[in-house]
């Protein structure tokens, strides 16, 4: 005899519920996907931090623009290196350094500042590092138009290798993101963190070619090959100037992107349910 002869109804095994690796993938996705609300944070960032000014965010690239010329010119005597050649290396230099370094420094804190979001609004919490890496991105355009200026006064022109930045740019920005979330979730824990990661990130400015130039020092130039922050600067830099970028940076910043995505989809899928209470 069968349950359905008393007239019982048929009983089903419950659903599984869904693994963590499952949820934080949802997560990932999801904030993706909520594109249309992380653009119009990122924007509203911009605009706050400059409010009631006249200029406002082209002051980004006005102030980039004198940090340029200034250091360009005094740089460039110091290090008797030709003006035309320098201050094109150092302008993309310190444009691609502002967006790595901002992003490693606010990432430590993209979930403790949005505290009050995370406990009343159920968003996805990946939607805040991508609000973070897309207002780096807004400062990055801006202060390209100092490149722009540069490359015009010098007559730089990169011709087809400078194609080769946009995918140089797109796995920045797949690094980002993983620095993002992984110093998110270690700085929600531990607070001492975001000083630190902001003192490694000076020291490590002051290591990689942005205000000098690898050919100035060519006995240790191999040493470079061990800084990753040289080869993500590169991916970038090289094919604006003209260059192809080394095979060994392409395939540093691909290691990089790899290993660093799955240490902080690991430290996601743990940690994830936990951020809420450490915030």
């Amino acid at each position: 005899m069968t349950a359905d002869s008393f007239g019982d109804s048929p009983k089903y095994a419950p659903a599984p519920a869904p693994s963590q690796a499952a949820l934080a993938l949802f997560d990932l996705i999801q904030g993706a996907r909520t594109h249309h609300l992380w653009h119009l944070l990122g924007w509203q960032d911009i605009r706050q931090r400059y409010r009631r000014s006249v200029l406002g965010p082209l002051w980004l690239t006005l102030s980039m623009g004198a940090l340029v010329s200034a250091l360009g010119f005094l740089y460039g005597m110091l290090f008797k290196v030709e003006v035309a050649i320098f201050v094109p290396h150092l302008a993309l230099g310190f444009i691609v350094w502002t967006l790595i370094s901002s992003t490693a420094n606010e990432g430590c804190k993209v979930f403790i500042d949005a505290e009050g979001i995370i406990k009343q609004v159920g968003l996805p919490l990946t939607v805040h590092m991508y609000r973070l890496l897309w207002r780096n991105l807004l400062i990055l355009f801006h202060n390209a138009l100092v490149f722009v200026v540069v490359a015009a006064v010098f007559g730089v022109w990169p011709g087809w290798a400078g194609l080769l930045a946009l995918p140089g740019l797109a796995l920045l920005c797949l690094n980002g993101l993983w620095a993002i979330l992984l110093l998110g979730i270690i700085s929600a824990r531990f607070r001492d963190v975001p000083p630190i990661v902001t003192s490694i990130v000076r020291i490590c400015f002051f290591v990689t070619p942005i205000i000098w130039m690898p050919e100035l020092v060519p006995a240790r130039a191999a040493v470079l090959e061990f800084n990753p922050f040289y080869h993500l600067v590169e991916v970038v830099r090289a094919p604006l100037l003209g260059k192809v970028p080394a095979l060994s940076s392409w395939i540093a910043v691909l290691i990089m992107t790899i290993g660093g995505w799955v240490l902080a989809f690991a430290f996601f899928r743990r940690y994830r349910w936990r951020i809420a209470y450490w915030v």
